[in-house]
């Protein structure tokens, strides 16, 4: 299990190590570009969700617990990046088998 931290430890929420592997790569690209969006994620104890508004100013890191890396599902970074440009921005979805083809 892993932890994504928006600013400070007061904003951060746990994610396991693969997807939190996969939404890194999501976030880095999109503000990488220059684009803010909003990330909405359900808080790991049941309590609701969590909104956070990513844009390249405020501080973000990824802690990862595991010592090896996730392989990357590409079908599932193409999945992302186009739920994570879409109007309601960036959330987890299942992921898709790795043979999955990207839709355009």
């Amino acid at each position: 299990m892993g932890r994504f931290i928006y600013d400070t430890m007061a904003n951060s929420v746990d994610i396991d190590d693969r997807t939190l592997a996969h939404l890194r790569i999501v976030v880095m690209n999109k503000l990488r570009r220059g684009e803010a969006f909003m990330f909405d994620v359900e808080v790991g104890d049941g309590s609701g969700r969590r909104s956070f508004w990513m844009h390249p100013s405020v501080p973000i890191q990824f802690h990862f617990y595991g010592s090896r890396n996730p392989r990357i599902n590409r079908a599932w970074i193409e999945e992302l990046m186009q739920v994570a440009s879409g109007p309601n921005g960036l959330t987890i979805t299942a992921e898709p088998p790795e043979d999955a083809p990207v839709e355009e």
